[in-house]
């Protein structure tokens, strides 16, 4: 990061290679600024011309290509969707041209937290009993039974329990009964019915749906066991002999969940979902790589961070190539992004539909922008590995998931990869909770941190502010620690977190 220029409005030259600076405040009409006069009035978040760009000429932030001029641009010209388009160019992936050996601390100084220990050897920051349907048709009782339970004071009897979680969804049938979408769904509700924050589940189906429980179980070799039952609502006789027969199971799990207790385990059983949603001009300059330092702390500590979004890394795939730990991770990431380039054109869409109007009113212009933004959120660790939609995620260190860029589809298959603690940066003000992984918010701006205080755990907003890169990454990592061990984030005490679990529906819905 280059420089802040002059005193109130701030802005800020991201690199010397830059034809943009940012402005980090309003700045008005006329004014002087960076060597320039701006033509306009440029909204805080958003670009400005630094010299003369030809039509046609690259748009350069970070030293990197976010768009073409549309059309000559003046010096202090506001630079936005008016006069920047995007069209494909080379770009060198350079495969593990820049792999490096992590330096990891040494075990006996690495960084531990209270944790719960589960029998098959991974850790959970929480401890829910979790009621999961393998189609919508069973949603409704899913939610009448965790209400029952609660009616009964079940977790009144049991406090070492920390809720009672149905895990609902839009899909299950109405599928085809093999390819891409019913695999990703069944990965998804594994990942989801094994998952460490989880002491035990429920499974519940209607019973004549597409995804037939009985097969998930044959395909994954599952016997009904005390931390694992399921059952269907047709087989029981209807809604209220279900609800019953779930409150039954769960009352019979009960006093085992509530036994667990935190000891303290290491950092790298720490598997930590990186995320981003409400994107602005900020989020590249605070939270996104501040969040890239924790990232890179975890590493450090023998931990695991997951990038995901490949449709918001679209354009800076190139630096994640670079840092690859071979050329076939490298490939595996192109090849995903390929995937998405023929996904988007075979529905009528484009990669650059991704930047919402939240995101361009926030600053951000282009995908290409967006993204060089999105993968500061993976720091500078060497790319380990690269996994498909909720593939079990088994590597230790940085790796990469493929999933869309909505956020609750992109974090529900990180969770069901393995994720056991979320990180979500957000410049707009998203509100996001994801059960049963607890989610740390972080702002990219001091404004919209006060504005959402209730909401926002960390303000990443005061980096503008001279708080090094370093000591908010640390802050960071400090509160993953924290949270990993028991302590609730501001989307915990709200209440978040039982509708967010939406997984990637790919394929005709029939």
């Amino acid at each position: 990061m280059e420089a802040i220029i002059g005193t109130a409005p701030r802005v800020l030259a991201l690199s010397a290679k830059d034809n943009v600076a940012v402005a980090l405040d309003e700045v008005p009409a006329g004014a002087p600024v960076a060597g320039v006069r701006a033509l306009a009035r440029i909204p805080r978040g958003h670009k400005f011309a630094l010299e003369a760009i030809s039509e046609g000429a690259p748009v350069l932030k970070f030293g990197q290509v976010i768009g073409f001029a549309a059309a000559p641009i003046a010096p202090g010209a506001h630079i936005h969707t008016h006069n920047v388009v995007l069209h494909d160019f080379a770009r060198d992936y350079a495969f593990a041209a820049d792999a490096k050996e992590d330096v990891l601390v040494p075990e006996a100084e690495r960084a531990t937290f209270q944790g719960y220990l589960r029998s098959n050897g991974r850790t959970g920051t929480r401890n829910y009993l979790g009621i999961l349907t393998s189609v919508n048709c069973s949603a409704s009782v899913a939610r009448f039974a965790a209400q029952a339970a609660e009616r009964a004071g079940l977790l009144a009897d049991f406090p070492g329990i920390d809720g009672i979680v149905p895990i609902i969804h839009g899909t299950g049938c109405g599928m085809a009964s093999k390819g891409e979408g019913y695999d990703v769904l069944s990965r998804t509700l594994w990942g989801y019915a094994t998952h460490p924050n989880f002491a035990a589940v429920v499974m519940v189906g209607l019973g004549c749906e597409m995804f037939q429980i009985a097969r998930f179980k044959s395909e994954y070799g599952v016997q009904e066991a005390e931390g694992f039952r399921t059952l269907t609502i047709q087989d029981e006789g209807g809604t209220r002999r279900t609800v019953e027969h779930i409150l039954g199971m769960l009352r019979e799990m009960a006093p085992k969940a509530a036994a667990a207790r935190r000891q303290t385990r290491p950092a790298s059983e720490i598997v930590l979902a990186l995320q981003c949603g409400g994107s602005d001009g900020y989020s590249a300059l605070t939270a996104n790589p501040a969040l890239g330092v924790a990232s890179d702390l975890l590493v450090a500590n023998g931990g695991t961070s997951i990038l995901s979004e490949t449709p918001e890394i679209y354009g800076a795939e190139h630096l994640l190539t670079r840092r690859a730990a071979s050329r076939e991770v490298g490939e595996k990431l192109v090849a995903r992004i390929r995937w998405w380039e023929d996904y988007t054109a075979r529905n009528a869409g484009e990669m650059n539909n991704n930047p919402s109007p939240g995101n361009k009113a926030g600053g951000l212009t282009t995908i290409l922008e967006k993204s060089l933004g999105a993968a500061a959120k993976g720091g500078s660790a060497t790319l380990r590995a690269v996994y498909e939609y909720a593939e079990p995620v088994t590597a230790h260190g940085f790796v990469f998931m493929d999933t869309p860029g909505y956020d609750p589809v992109a974090a529900t298959g990180q969770v069901a990869g393995g994720a056991n603690v979320i990180c979500f940066t957000t410049g707009r003000g998203s509100a996001f909770g994801c059960k049963p992984a607890p989610s740390i918010k972080l702002a990219t701006n001091s404004d919209i941190y006060r504005r959402m205080e209730e909401d926002m755990d960390i303000n990443c907003g005061d980096v503008l502010d001279g708080v090094p890169l370093p000591a908010k990454g640390r802050e960071i990592f400090d509160a993953v620690l924290a949270v990993a061990s028991g302590a609730r984030t501001k989307s915990e005490a709200l209440g978040y977190g039982d509708a967010e679990f939406v997984p990637w529906q790919i394929g005709a819905v029939m």
